[in-house]
């Protein structure tokens, strides 16, 4: 085992933790891992992050599927589209050129890090 893996395993660990507690793909955190840390190209971090996120997304869903901490119906819906989405997205990741893709999938993370960043500062309402 090489210190490569050693940071691969620890990058795992910490998507897998967040995914699982605050909800957040583990690709926000695998795929600037695989390009900055590890010098991949953006389209091999992309598909490399996707396929390490299946286990991480069945072990959380099934987790919190458990606890009752989902809506079937609408999960399924997402994931039907979601299903699509990929085959599609992927099909044009493969076309487009690997520094337009970067900056695309960074615009995407910085707009959504403002919207969370807003939502964390606004009142909580309560239900009902």
């Amino acid at each position: 085992m090489t210190w490569s893996d050693v940071l691969l395993i620890a990058g795992g660990l910490l998507g897998g933790f967040f995914s699982g507690t605050v909800g957040i793909g583990g690709g926000v955190l695998f795929v600037p891992t695989l390009t900055v840390g590890f010098r991949l190209s953006q389209a091999v971090a992309q598909g490399t992050s996707l396929l390490a996120i299946v286990p991480t997304a069945i072990v959380g869903g099934l987790t919190h599927l458990r606890e009752g901490n989902v809506q079937v119906r609408p999960a399924l819906w997402m994931g039907g589209g979601g299903l699509v989405g990929a085959i599609v997205g992927a099909l044009v990741a493969v076309e487009v050129p690997g520094p337009l893709l970067a900056r695309v999938w960074g615009a995407f993370l910085v707009l959504f890090a403002l919207r969370l960043g807003y939502q964390a500062f606004q009142p909580t309402r309560r239900p009902g």
